[in-house]
């Protein structure tokens, strides 16, 4: 049996994970490193991706400026989350604000600390993304429209990370981005609907306070047309090899969603929404590998 104490510790633990959304940090550093070998340096041996000191560096700075963002938008969405998510902001509590500040510092530090491995271009660059980070929570997200597109770009922007470090700018990849930072784009929508009680009593400007609900799901569902644009130029112009089994199934729960968004009454069948786009961007990460299963067993023994 855990003593008293060591429970404290434990449930602490817990806390610091949820407000850091470890799992979502997982899935990046898995999602940077399956980018990077099967899309931006599929001509590199296998190992010697997996064992670059630098693209370890930017992953390694990506998650710490990840992670800090999530504190520090934890922060300035403490009331607002309390509303909005009652049981996991009382978790997220146990771990105090002062605490959550200086881990916010201390992230950001050793984050452009490890850039500065790489080179001082790196150090710019995690250093503006940060700022970007700061300004989306403290100013950019209580507006309509901008907050949500900025709030994908900023999600996008630890693949950039890799994409520049490699320098490979066929044009599938800026296609794969946009469908991607469009999936994003809903997401946000979709969240900005979950949230919609919070919001109205915080006075965030966001689509559905603005403009209404209805507004907002006509959005999005424009935007779901418009994803469809990148997908059929996967599917036809380009080789992806078995991931055009990904893409069916992406239309397939747009098509689900599309449908659902209409139906759609209350947080509950918005959170589910929300689980759907939570699917397709996973499932993505793990589908790169589809593009040539052939290249893993090439590449290890190469």
């Amino acid at each position: 049996m855990l003593s008293r104490k060591n429970k404290l510790f434990f449930l602490k633990l817990l806390s610091l994970f949820s407000v850091v959304r470890g799992y979502n940090i997982l899935i990046i550093v898995l999602a940077q490193y399956l980018t990077s070998i099967f899309i931006l340096a599929p001509h590199i041996r296998l190992r010697n991706v997996l064992l670059d000191p630098n693209l370890f560096v930017i992953v390694l700075a990506s998650a710490g400026v990840i992670a800090g963002g999530y504190i520090i938008n934890s922060f300035y969405d403490k009331e607002k989350d309390l509303i909005n998510r009652p049981q996991k902001t009382m978790l997220d509590r146990l771990v105090s604000q002062q605490t959550k500040l200086t881990g916010y510092f201390v992230l950001n530090f050793l984050s452009v600390v490890f850039a500065s491995y790489v080179s001082f271009k790196a150090v710019l660059f995690f250093s503006v993304y940060i700022f970007g980070i700061w300004f989306y929570s403290h100013k950019l997200k209580k507006h309509p429209v901008i907050g949500n597109m900025i709030a994908s770009i900023l999600a996008i922007t630890p693949f950039f990370a890799v994409f520049i470090y490699y320098k490979n700018f066929d044009e599938v990849i800026f296609v794969h981005a946009t469908f991607l930072f469009l999936i994003l784009v809903i997401r946000e929508m979709i969240k900005d609907l979950t949230n919609l009680k919070g919001d109205i009593a915080q006075n965030y400007k966001t689509i559905p306070v603005v403009y209404g609900e209805t507004t907002s799901k006509r959005s999005i569902s424009a935007l779901i047309v418009i994803s469809g644009i990148p997908i059929y130029l996967l599917l036809t112009r380009y080789e992806i090899g078995f991931m055009y089994l990904y893409f069916y199934a992406s239309i397939l729960l747009l098509f689900v969603f599309l449908l659902a968004l209409w139906r759609s009454k209350g947080k509950p069948h918005y959170v589910w929404l929300h689980n759907i786009l939570k699917l397709i961007i996973v499932s993505g990460t793990f589908s790169i590998i589809l593009i040539d299963i052939n290249m893993i067993l090439d590449r290890v023994l190469w």
